[in-house]
């Protein structure tokens, strides 16, 4: 067998929403002996998911930490959030760590939701393997849940066990096929070694030269002792799938049940003797070889509430103790975590994953550094595809919920508060509605900040159909110097995306120039609501002349003149509403473009067409104009309808005209929103 690496490991648990990865967790602390009692989820009492707002959901909210030591090796495993809303934090862990388990269930519907996950992980060349959790309860063959992987992986399975079932097909056990030894399960407990059932030979026989022959296809001189049908020894197969799975050329399958703690020994073992060193993590990253400094790259950033800021970092080389510098940054601490517990390190080593305190000026993703920081890779952030309007319920909180909801941003980039002056509201944009949900839930749980969520106005736009010339005289007189203005104006629409135009054409002194910034300012201050009580768009106004009184004209009067002339102008000049049209590119599996096709009409969009997506097998991307209108809950729907995969990117594209009783809808939700 390979030699097993020394140092400090780590294991990234990944895999869809409840496929069990915090039972995983759980199953793996207590089998090596870092836990004496495992945690239920159900019971809330779960070393990862300890914050309120996974406990209240029963589901992983961010990424969770929990050091352990397994046979004397010390281990870190990141146990990942499987909403897909909440992809980007695991694939930040996934980056970071020397292996990934994958955990799926043994179902073959939900196997597709994991396509975007097993891309990640081959694009990457992340060394992963797959535990399919659940084998108690399994509804469907191993063979029929291998093959399902099987289309989402650019990489070969090769099945390591096969079950030993009852008389209801659920596994019992199973048979190891490099050793070809048959294990009982025991719950809690280590499984039995029983003999090997009769009527499991010929399928452990077929199944167990299968795996062979995926080997040979990387190694020549196997290929060769196949050819001369000459077995290789247990040993080397050994050998030969340690080399392969750190080379990322295969991705083994182990059988289990996280809740019953059967195949997690197993599980175990082969991270210990197969899970690559953190020097070769480090050397796939592209960090150079031979690099002295102490290079570190922070992970997760947390804001917990007596420690202050955490950067949750790797330590690819070199050693980070408490009161050096990094990055230009003091370390006032380094800690190891294991969920909410915290441990002070005097001394951080190269593969260690640990807290370091305090770092203010440190984000997520930063590559720290005694020297010239390397560059290593980290996920790109994906656009906001769901927002809310927040506002604190009590108007005294406004200024500390923009400081609470910065902290948040800082702990998760994927989250992005817009300030929207036009609209004149805060708007939190996320990745779908659990996700802002969570964030939510954070400012009131770590926070005390209550806040009230609505969904965002939108920037509808009016222009005009028509021109019109206008006059327009403002004169007051109450005592002293009075107000005297007059003026005469042509409006006249432009082409779309034309934007504003002032023209001045007076001539002959009749308005003297200093005033004509004023007649200016005018209209310009009245196309920010026009007569339908948006901005309006598109316009050209021309000053063609006017009068004006030596000693009653002032800059005011002309200002005041010009928003009379353009309210009695617009009028005329037949306004409507214009809605924003977004193109929408939207990926998704190709057995469901017809069904988005479906979606976009529904949503009164405008295909614009569909083609193959680039680097992705069965993957379309179906490009549309939407109206922006229609794309508030389109995440939503888009992942109702394709089993949670689907995605979308979008841009403004052009306005249009809107009639009818949608424009009076849209007309009467300002006019509400105006009143309150």
């Amino acid at each position: 067998m390979t030699d097993r690496p020394a140092g400090p490991r780590c294991a990234a648990l990944v895999g869809p929403y409840l496929s069990g990865k915090t039972t995983l967790l759980e199953a793996l602390l207590f089998a090596s002996g870092t836990t004496h009692r495992r945690g239920s989820a159900r019971e809330g009492n779960t070393v990862g998911d300890h914050s309120a707002e996974a406990r209240a959901r029963q589901m992983s909210t961010e990424l969770n930490v929990a050091a352990a030591k397994y046979l004397g090796d010390p281990w870190t495993f990141l146990d990942c959030p499987g909403s897909v809303e909440l992809a980007w934090e695991a694939q930040g862990a996934l980056l970071a760590a020397d292996v990934a388990v994958v955990v799926a269930e043994p179902e073959t519907e939900r196997v597709l939701t994991m396509s975007p996950l097993f891309k990640f992980l081959d694009d990457h060349q992340i060394p992963h393997m797959v535990f399919i959790n659940k084998m108690d309860t399994a509804t469907a063959r191993v063979s029929e849940v291998l093959a399902a992987l099987q289309s989402v992986s650019q990489k070969p399975l090769v099945l390591r066990q096969v079950p030993l079932p009852d008389a209801e097909g659920k596994a019992t056990g199973y048979v190891d096929l490099v050793s070809e030894r048959a294990y009982r399960y025991k719950p809690g407990q280590a499984s039995d070694l029983v003999k090997l059932p009769d009527e499991a030979l010929n399928e452990e026989r077929v199944t167990r030269a299968g795996l062979v022959e995926k080997l040979a296809d990387f190694d020549d001189k196997l290929l060769e002792q196949l050819l001369e049908d000459l077995q290789p020894s247990k040993e080397e197969i050994y050998r030969h799938l340690t080399q392969d799975l750190r080379r990322d050329l295969i991705v083994p399958v182990f059988l289990g049940s996280a809740l019953q703690d059967h195949g997690v020994r197993r599980l175990l073992k082969a991270l210990r003797h197969e899970t690559p060193a953190a020097t070769e993590t480090a050397a796939r990253l592209g960090l150079p070889a031979g690099t002295r400094d102490t290079v570190a790259q922070v992970i997760k950033t947390y804001h917990a509430p007596h420690s202050g800021k955490l950067s949750l970092a790797r330590v690819w080389s070199g050693q980070v103790t408490d009161g050096m510098t990094l990055g230009g940054v003091r370390v006032a601490g380094a800690l190891r975590l294991t969920g909410a517990q915290q441990e002070k390190l005097g001394t951080a080593a190269p593969g260690d994953v640990v807290a370091l305190a305090r770092m203010e000026s440190v984000a997520t993703g930063t590559v720290l550094s005694t020297g010239s920081a390397p560059k290593l890779p980290s996920p790109a952030i994906p656009k906001p595809v769901y927002g809310l309007a927040i506002a604190a319920e009590k108007r005294a909180d406004d200024v500390k919920l923009t400081g609470a909801v910065a902290k948040l941003v800082e702990e998760d980039p994927t989250l992005h508060l817009e300030q929207n002056a036009e609209l004149q509201e805060m708007i939190l944009w996320g990745q779908g509605d659990i996700h802002l949900q969570i964030a939510i839930d954070r400012l009131r749980n770590k926070y005390n900040l209550q806040v009230v969520p609505r969904k965002p106005h939108l920037p509808y736009k009016e222009t005009i159909r028509r021109g019109t010339a206008q006059h327009a005289r403002f004169k007051r007189q109450s005592g002293g110097h009075g107000q005297f203005a007059d003026i005469q104006i042509e409006v006249k629409p432009l082409p779309r995306g034309g934007g504003h135009s002032f023209i001045d054409s007076v001539v002959g002194g009749a308005i003297p120039r200093n005033y004509i910034p004023a007649v200016e300012e005018g209209v310009r201050d009245y196309l920010k609501h026009g007569p339908l009580g948006f901005p309006v768009v598109d316009v050209s106004v021309n000053l063609i002349s006017g009068q004006y009184h030596a000693v009653d004209s002032s800059d005011q009067a002309f200002k005041t003149a010009a928003r009379m002339a353009m309210t009695e102008a617009m009028q005329k000049c037949e306004p409507v509403l214009l809605e924003p049209i977004h193109f929408v590119a939207i990926s998704v599996p190709s057995a469901f473009t017809s069904r988005v096709q479906r979606l976009i009409s529904g949503r009164r969009g405008q295909i614009l067409g569909y083609d193959a997506k680039p680097g992705w097998d069965g993957w379309d991307v179906v490009t549309a104009n939407l109206p922006q209108s229609e794309l508030h809950d389109l995440i939503v729907e888009l992942r109702s309808v394709t089993l949670g995969v689907g995605t979308y990117t979008d841009r403004f594209d052009h306005l249009q005209e809107l009639t009818g009783k949608l424009a009076e809808r849209a007309m009467a939700g300002r006019s509400e929103a105006a009143a309150q």
